[in-house]
């Protein structure tokens, strides 16, 4: 029988290694527990793989740092398409420990890997907790290291990675000045 515990606990285990620390807290595994309360917040009835997804979207990122990459924009993709890849395989292992089926783990490396966004319902749902997770705990502190153009693109940019449901409703949850709200509105 699947045990969503077991694969929670596998992954903040393994998030809880992160040298990185956020108010004393390891930042990936503060990453994942923000990502649930994300999901539970607008997927309240998230399939398990979808959960496990959220959770795990970012285990053990550290392990790989962006600085192994050139320092270009071919060098951050080349980066995330592989964090993708070690991500979707790492949660997988998890799930088969925690007694999930081939079908579970097949839908959230898919997931994991971003294989379906704007296609696939679960792969969006996971885009739309990452991005509400980027919104509420970290664009406060990244917007001021950016200019205001490029606040502006980033903040376009994410919002077109949403669904419309996501973009409805971070319009009603996040005061936004105009500019930045213009690119939520369909």
């Amino acid at each position: 029988m699947p045990d969503l515990k077991a694969a929670f606990d596998a992954i903040d285990a393994a998030n809880a290694r992160d040298p990185d620390q956020i108010d004393g807290v390891p930042a990936a595994l503060l990453y994942g527990l923000r990502m649930t309360s994300q999901q539970e917040h607008l997927y309240p009835d998230a399939s398990d793989p979808l959960r496990i997804a959220c959770r795990g979207q970012h285990i053990e990122r550290f392990a790989l740092p962006r600085s192994d990459y050139p320092e270009n924009r071919a060098g951050y993709l080349a980066w995330r398409v592989e964090q993708g890849r070690r991500h979707a395989a790492r949660v997988a292992a998890i799930m088969t420990e925690a007694g999930y089926g081939a079908d579970d783990i097949a839908a959230a490396e898919k997931m994991l890997r971003k294989e379906g966004i704007k296609r696939d319902p679960e792969v969006q749902a996971l885009e739309d907790v990452a991005c509400f997770t980027f919104i509420r705990w970290y664009l406060g502190d990244f917007g001021p290291t950016q200019t205001p153009e490029e606040l502006l693109r980033i903040v376009e940019k994410t919002a077109r990675k949403m669904s419309a449901r996501a973009r409805g409703i971070a319009l009603q949850e996040f005061p936004m000045p105009p500019a930045l709200a213009a690119a939520f509105r369909d």
